[in-house]
Parts: C-alpha cells; structure tokens; sequence
C-alpha cells in the first residue's frame, strides 16, 4: 500500500531546512518573493524567515487583491450601498479597506444596504426574491475567484435577471510578474509562485511570461510546499537556470482548469488596469464582454489615483521594495484595529501578517 506524504512532516521539514543551508553556500543575497498572500501569512504562521539562511530573504509582493483594489473602486462601491434601492455584496476582506469617502464598513453603520456573502451565486436567490430591488456585487479577486462569477453571469443572463449587476476588479497575477520583473527598485531574484491562482491557470500560464527572467517555483501552502519552493528555487540560481518548477503537482496541471480558463475567456475580455499603489499595468484587469455588458455596474466614482493615504507605505510593500517594518506608520499609527492602508486591513495583506506573526523578530 502506497504511503501518503505529509506535507506539514516536521522530518521533512527540518531535512529541507538543511538542504536550503547547504544549497545558498556560496551564493551571493537572495531575494525571493512570494506573490500570494495566503502564503505571506503562512511563512509568518510558521516563523520560516527565521529558518532560513541569512543571505535567503523572503519579500512579500502584490498577492493580495483587497489591496491592490484602488480607491475609486471602493468609493463606487460605497457609493451602491447608500444608493436606496440597491444593495452591495462583498467578500468580508473587503469591507474595512479604505476608500476615500470611508470604508463599507462605515456605509453600512451609516444606514446603507450591505450583505456580505461567501459567494457570488447568492446573488441570484436574492434578485429572484426582490425583482423590483437592484443588487450589486463587488467583483474583486485574482484568477481564483473569477470563474465563479463568470458563471453567476453566465446564469443571471440564462435567468434574465435584469437586477443583477457586476462592480467589476479583477486583477491578473501573470502581467503583474512581469511588471515586477521589468521595475529597477524590486531586485527580485526568483518568485514563489501562488497555488490557488495557479490551480485555475496551470503552470503554462508562467512560461509564457517573456519578462520573466527570474527562476519561480509554484507552491503549495503546507511547510513541506514552501520549503520544497524555495529550495528548487535556490538550485535554479545555483545553476544559472531561468525556469518555471511545480512544486504543487497534486493540485497544479500544466494547462491547469480548462474548463474555468474557457468560461472566464466566455465572460471576460483583458483590459488595462490600475493597481492600488503601483499604477497601471497592461491587461492585467478584466471587464465584461459585449454579450454580457448589460450585467456591468458603472462606477460612481471618477477618482482614478492609485495613491495611499499619507505616509502610507502600502506601494512600496507591494512591489517588493520595502518590508512593512520599514515604514514609518507599521505598529505605530497603523495598526489592524486601526489601519491606514489597505496591506494592513486584509487578512492576506503583508502588513498584517507582519504585524501578527513577525513584530518581534524584525
């Protein structure tokens, strides 16, 4: 009988910890980032840093959504659920990111319409019981959670569902990769690449990144997973060998899900998009196509900055170019009860996770 592998196996751990060690002799200060923010909090869970060799550094990237959601977003979205006779549903992470008319959470104490759900699919039951009510959903999300709400679309038009709208930002993970590679300040030499997003678009979707002139490994979230990722990484650079490893094959194909790959290329089209804090980069949103362009929410908003609040150094987080012990607000002024910029509100934003598991030991 075949033995299953257990990937949180403390001997497997411990025995990659030494195989990592043995394997940065010699190289000079590496630079890894991990674009996922599940992963940034279970590297902090786990105190991995703290494991690692010195010259090995861990940098958080752009893995959250909430964050990089600018704020034009989050004012449009506020503005629907004070807007009588609507109602505005939102994934929970969402609701406590500031905008610049305040949060969802603060819509909501002040009398507007907010319901927050654990799927878009709730959405439908919803108009069905309220024909005459208009409700709107805040589309926010990487490629993990976009083929769900390709397919609320794709049943609110089957079940001519004229009440059913979309507040549509999405972000794509792969031309993010490569604007992180194209940016002088972000010296990154390899990336640790996210599970869940790689899942939907298999490991192809990385090597077709021609910017991508850094080795990457694709992980999953136990400790065994990361170390095994960071490990193929450092032997990629040991032998000066630029490529793609899946270090997640239980649950990353090569070509990935096809079928959601082909419902989201049914319901989207890319488009260029802003990101909170880094600026605009090329076809790394979504918006609605012209069949479906009925179920999309306009915004309410015309603010189109990707600025943070003051002193706030949630971009240069982001992009790599600084931890968030680094700016001068983290655990000060900004706190989680407290937050000041989105990387510190999101239960996947770097900032919380620092701030959680790793205060004591930068």
């Amino acid at each position: 009988m075949k033995t299953l592998i257990s990937f949180s196996n403390p001997d497997l751990a411990k025995a990659l910890i030494k195989k990592i060690h043995k394997r940065a002799r010699g190289l000079p200060e590496v630079r890894l980032m991990e674009v996922c923010g599940t992963h940034t909090m279970e590297i902090g869970r786990l105190g991995l840093r703290s494991l690692l060799p010195d010259n090995v550094k861990l940098i958080s990237g752009p893995g959250c959504p909430v964050c990089v959601t600018p704020e034009y977003i989050i004012d449009s979205a506020v503005n629907y659920a004070m807007q009588p006779g609507y109602t505005l549903l939102s994934f929970g992470d969402m609701i406590r990111v500031p905008g610049t008319k305040g949060s969802l959470e603060h819509a909501k104490a002040n009398g507007g319409s907010l319901e927050i759900v654990t799927s878009p699919l709730q959405i439908l039951d919803m108009a069905v019981q309220k024909p005459d009510h208009m409700f709107v959903f805040a589309a926010v999300g990487f490629e993990t959670t976009v083929p769900v709400i390709s397919r609320t679309v794709e049943l609110a038009q089957e079940r001519n569902l004229k009440n059913v709208k979309m507040l549509v930002a999405h972000r794509l993970l792969p031309p993010a990769l490569t604007a992180l590679c194209t940016d002088p300040d972000s010296n990154i030499n390899g990336f640790l690449l996210p599970g869940h997003v790689s899942v939907i678009l298999g490991s192809i979707a990385y090597k077709n990144i021609e910017a991508l002139q850094v080795p990457a490994a694709i992980t999953g979230f136990e400790s065994i997973d990361i170390l095994g990722g960071i490990f193929s990484v450092l032997e990629m650079i040991g032998e000066n060998n630029i490529d793609v490893s899946n270090m997640y094959q239980r649950a990353v194909r090569p070509m990935g899900n096809p079928h959601a790959v082909a419902l989201i290329d049914k319901i989207f089209r890319p488009v260029d998009a802003l990101w909170r804090g880094i600026g605009t980069i090329p076809l790394s949103g979504l918006d609605l196509k012209d069949d479906y362009i009925t179920f999309n929410a306009p915004l309410r908003s015309t603010e189109s900055s990707s600025s943070m609040p003051e002193g706030c150094s949630c971009g240069n987080v982001l992009m790599g170019r600084m931890v968030p012990s680094e700016c001068s607000l983290f655990g000060r002024s900004c706190i989680p009860e407290s937050p000041v910029g989105p990387c510190m509100v999101s239960t996947e934003g770097s900032c919380a996770a620092y701030f959680r598991y790793e205060r004591t030991s930068l």
